[in-house]
């Protein structure tokens, strides 16, 4: 059997994630948040090079030639001096390891066990009366309960969750908060697609989207990186008004690329209970 070596665009495509995600951190940080005195006038906002060279203490030219994309070996110690220079924490950590080519660290935040482990009994106790849907990498709709399909107006199978909200009005006039919810879900489709760096489909639908959506486009363009499994979604219903879910987003261990999005209404809102009974009867009915 004759074995073919990897293509080389996917080694392109990844430098080329990691030169404009370094580029859009760089920007997003002033001189004085780092302790710099800012004594001349800037063109642009955020950090020179060669200040991100000094506090990572690396080489300008070597931090140049990373930030271009250049194929160059980068040490998991520079990966993490680099990280500390741009103040990238949590999700965004692990991206950029990813992308510079190494495994992340663990992470070491402290969280709430009781509180984490209160919602995930709430969701499992309710998931039977409550939308749950299962998405593929990117975001397309496998599998999704009557609930689901009633409160989210997504087909079984086909939708993708990604796509829908930023081409279709009448998905984002459910959410209350859209803006954040939309900037949520550009910021996990981003995470999404450094698991899987040498797939090019994933910026085939952000092209797409860019194209048909100006604020997809703007979103993107702010290199944003979130990886949260647990959030609050709140939905507009014209009968039972503002509805308050617990949503917690699991990978499904028999299919790692698979992930299973669960929603329960909080228990103690005052809307929970006519959450619960509205959904569960459009359901049961369905």
């Amino acid at each position: 059997m004759q074995v073919t070596a990897s293509p080389p665009v996917s080694g392109l495509l990844r430098r080329a994630k990691l030169r404009h995600f370094l580029r859009a951190r760089r920007a997003q940080i002033s001189p004085e948040e780092v302790g710099l005195v800012n004594v001349d006038r800037r063109r642009t906002p955020g950090l020179r090079r060669e200040e991100v060279a000094a506090l990572a203490g690396v080489g300008v030219s070597w931090y140049t030639w990373l930030e271009q994309g250049r194929d160059i070996n980068v040490s998991e110690e520079i990966v993490n001096a680099v990280g500390n220079a741009l103040r990238l924490e949590g999700c965004e950590r692990e991206y950029f390891y990813r992308l510079a080519g190494h495994n992340p660290p663990q992470r070491t935040e402290g969280h709430a066990r009781e509180n984490v482990y209160e919602r995930m009994c709430a969701l499992v106790e309710g998931w039977a009366s409550n939308p749950a849907y299962i998405t593929d990498r990117y975001g397309r709709i496998e599998m999704a309960s009557r609930s689901a399909r009633f409160l989210f107006r997504v087909n079984a199978q086909g939708d993708n969750c990604v796509v829908k909200f930023f081409t279709d009005p009448s998905t984002r006039e459910k959410y209350p908060d859209a803006d954040e919810v939309g900037r949520g879900l550009v910021a996990q489709f981003r995470a999404q697609s450094a698991r899987f760096p040498d797939d090019p489909e994933f910026g085939r639908i952000a092209e797409s989207l860019c194209e048909h959506s100006p604020h997809f486009a703007e979103l993107w363009e702010c290199h944003e990186v979130d990886d949260r499994n647990q959030n609050v979604r709140k939905i507009a219903h014209p009968q039972a008004g503002v509805m308050v879910f617990d949503r917690l987003v699991m990978r499904v261990p028999e299919c790692p690329e698979s992930l299973l999005t669960l929603y329960v209404a909080q228990p103690r809102t005052g809307a929970a209970r006519l959450s619960r009974g509205l959904v569960g009867a459009h359901a049961e009915a369905a």
